[in-house]
C-alpha cells in the first residue's frame, strides 16, 4: 500500500463520514500506513479500526464480514484464528491488479456504514489514481 493512496483513503473516509469515526489503513501484514481519529470518536474506535484492517489484510477473506460468514459454522476454524482478528463489519481488503496490497478498517458508526465508507474510499482512490 503506497502512502499516497493510504492518505487519500483516510481523507475520503473522514470527509464522507456522517459521524465521528476512526480509520486505519494497513499494509499486507496489517501494519499501519495511515490513520486518523475524528474529533468526537469514541476511544475504542481506534483499536477497532486497527483490528478490522489487520483482519482484512491478513486473512484469506476480502472483508471482516466475509470472514465472519466463513467461520460462523465451524467452531474449530473460529478457535484457530489469530486472537487479534475481529468479525465486526468495516474491514475491507484492498487489491491492485488482483493482488492484495493492504486493507482499510473503519469504526465508529453502525457496521454496515463503516463497511460502506471503507468500500467507497477504496473505489474512489482506485479510480482517482491515488
Amino acid at each position: 500500500m503506497r502512502l499516497a493512496r493510504a492518505r487519500a483513503i483516510v481523507d475520503h473516509v473522514v470527509t464522507n463520514a456522517s459521524g465521528p469515526v476512526s480509520v486505519f489503513v494497513a499494509d499486507t501484514h496489517g501494519e499501519l500506513v495511515a490513520a486518523a481519529t475524528m474529533d468526537g470518536a469514541a476511544p475504542d474506535t481506534r483499536l477497532n479500526a486497527q483490528r478490522k484492517a489487520y483482519t482484512a489484510a491478513r486473512s484469506d477473506a476480502t472483508s471482516t464480514g466475509e470472514l465472519a460468514e466463513k467461520a460462523r459454522g465451524d467452531a474449530v476454524e473460529r478457535a484457530s484464528f489469530d486472537p487479534f482478528f475481529t468479525f465486526f463489519l468495516g474491514g475491507i481488503a484492498v487489491f491492485e491488479d488482483g493482488t492484495r496490497i493492504g486493507a482499510v478498517g473503519v469504526s465508529g458508526l453502525p457496521g454496515e456504514v463503516d463497511e460502506q465508507l471503507a468500500l467507497k474510499a477504496i473505489e474512489y482512490t482506485a479510480t482517482a489514481g491515488a
